[in-house]
């Protein structure tokens, strides 16, 4: 794949110049994407879920391309198959009877283009948000909005968590992840702060109960996204696989992630 990139260069004479410079871009073949995060919210059935496929695009492309006509399907410890059906060519595939149940363990099966790709997880509960906390004087100035979001931790299990954070202000979330190695048991909080919060604003708050190889995987994640260390020197972040394998080809592996959450929801308006 060739790319065609204008160098503007002021020349020692004093006048602008434009040089054209050919640069080859190695083009792999396409991969397979597959965002299969199954989201029971508490107090709902968890019957209507959503997958959806698509495929990995060149650097410069704007348009992710949909994986169409594909056959997913989800099968629990019991046998019971749960079929997910493409709505149009979107590559978002729907179903309505997914059955949830706290410790089950599924698995994931999609056929697309001959290759079988499959990926095993189970559904992890989250305790419930025991209250919600404002502090107007946060920050290094003391000027900024934080809010703290408290919950009780089970004792004596292994737990991991996954929290996203949504405000009207910004067009992505805030994503972090947690484990209870050091507070097992005890009260704690996840952390949510934005420099231009304001009294009006709506926080959508959502904690997951995620497994021990997802909170591995979302923490690789995090720490190859943060923009706060590093340098030009540092180590070039690496291809993080998830647990989806192709078991057709596993040199042609596939990108994403299944994993299988109860979810506590609030929304909280900033005072």
């Amino acid at each position: 794949m060739k790319k065609v990139i204008y160098l503007v260069i002021l020349c020692t004479t004093l006048y602008n110049c434009e040089d054209v410079i050919d640069v080859d871009l190695n083009e792999t073949e396409p991969r397979l994407v597959i965002e299969a995060s199954i989201d029971w919210y508490k107090n709902t059935t968890g019957n209507s879920q959503s997958i959806k496929l698509s495929l990995s695009a060149p650097f410069f492309e704007d348009v992710v391309p949909p994986a169409n006509d594909a056959i997913v399907h989800i099968t629990d410890s019991n046998g019971n198959l749960f079929s997910f059906i493409e709505e149009g060519n979107s590559g978002i595939y729907n179903t309505t009877n997914f059955t949830p149940v706290i410790d089950e363990t599924y698995t994931l099966i999609v056929n697309y283009n001959n290759e079988i790709y499959t990926a095993t997880e189970t559904l992890k509960s989250v305790v419930p948000i025991d209250y919600i906390e404002q502090n107007n004087e946060g920050g290094f100035l003391g000027d900024e909005i934080e809010i703290k979001v408290y919950f009780t931790d089970p004792l004596n299990i292994d737990n991991y968590y996954f929290f996203e954070y949504y405000s009207d202000i910004s067009d992505s979330p805030n994503l972090d992840v947690a484990e209870d190695r050091f507070i097992d048991g005890n009260q704690i909080f996840g952390f949510y702060s934005e420099e231009d919060l304001s009294a009006g604003n709506e926080l959508t708050i959502r904690h997951y109960g995620v497994s021990r190889q997802y909170y591995e995987f979302m923490n690789i994640l995090l720490q190859q996204g943060n923009n706060d260390g590093g340098g030009p020197f540092e180590t070039q972040p690496a291809t993080v696989r998830g647990n989806c394998i192709n078991t057709t080809n596993e040199d042609h592996y596939a990108f994403g992630y299944f994993r299988l959450s109860e979810v506590e929801e609030a929304i909280y308006i900033i005072e």
